[in-house]
């Protein structure tokens, strides 16, 4: 306990799955975060989880923001650097899924996975990193997927827009490492979050079996990845990759 100790950390997408869990974790390792969901409807489940955080002796915040609206975004890292007094760690894990083979997608939907996914990561990056240049140090960290080296039928929207990110990651980690900004991305495997829930049992049984482990990893099994790239133990770790997914890639 207490590997995040006086850090401040904005996570995207952390009203629910594994962006919750990571805000859970980070708090319990003694981090102030700001959790950040993208709509009103999901402010009853931030809330919970502040005061479930608060419940535990964490400190939280919620703040709303739409991850692909350049003033939303610019505004909530504004948000996040005074009320938490300043921000040492981003993590970008805003994101959503949605299934169709490639002649089926109606180009707004592949736009909108872009959006979210790369839109909304470059736009935190870009708000946040100046504040982080000008203390001469800061975390930054995205999340992608083992889909996007393995590529997934039905997901072509969603493997590039995650294959992307890893290129993006790679290229913001040499620009940013000679300012002392580390930026290092984790691509979880195949997990049990709200993305599965309409997803038929036989394709989850077969994905299950493709993977060496013989199973999904579960929320607690990816979160120990980003809070280990948070801390001082990932201090020579810049532009990489890291994946939970239970032997279904090797990197």
């Amino acid at each position: 306990m207490g590997q995040l100790d006086q850090q401040t950390a904005l996570i995207t997408g952390a009203n629910r799955g594994i962006g919750a869990g990571v805000a859970r974790a980070f708090a319990a390792e003694g981090a102030y975060v700001a959790i950040n969901y993208p709509n009103a409807e999901a402010e009853g489940e931030v809330q919970a989880l502040v005061a479930e955080i608060e419940s535990g002796g964490g400190k939280a915040i919620a703040l709303e923001a739409d991850v692909t609206n350049p003033a939303a975004v610019e505004a909530m890292v504004k948000n996040a650097i005074t009320q938490l007094g300043s921000l040492t760690t981003l993590v970008n894990n805003a994101g959503i899924a949605h299934a169709a083979l490639v002649e089926d997608i109606e180009p707004d939907i592949w736009d909108q996975v872009f959006a979210v996914h790369v839109r909304g990561t470059f736009l935190c990056c870009k708000y946040a990193l100046p504040h982080m240049y000008g203390r001469g140090s800061g975390r930054i960290i995205n999340t992608t997927s083992q889909l996007a080296y393995l590529g997934a039928a039905g997901f072509a929207h969603y493997t590039a827009a995650k294959g992307a990110l890893v290129t993006f990651t790679r290229t913001l980690a040499q620009e940013a490492a000679p300012k002392g900004v580390h930026v290092n991305a984790v691509a979880p495997g195949a997990t049990h979050t709200a993305m599965l829930e309409d997803v038929p049992e036989d394709i989850l049984e077969g994905i299950r079996q493709s993977i060496p482990l013989g199973k999904l990893a579960e929320i607690d099994d990816i979160v120990p990845s980003y809070v280990f790239l948070a801390s001082g133990g990932a201090r020579h770790y810049i532009g990489q990759v890291i994946s939970p997914n239970g032997g279904d890639m090797f990197l």
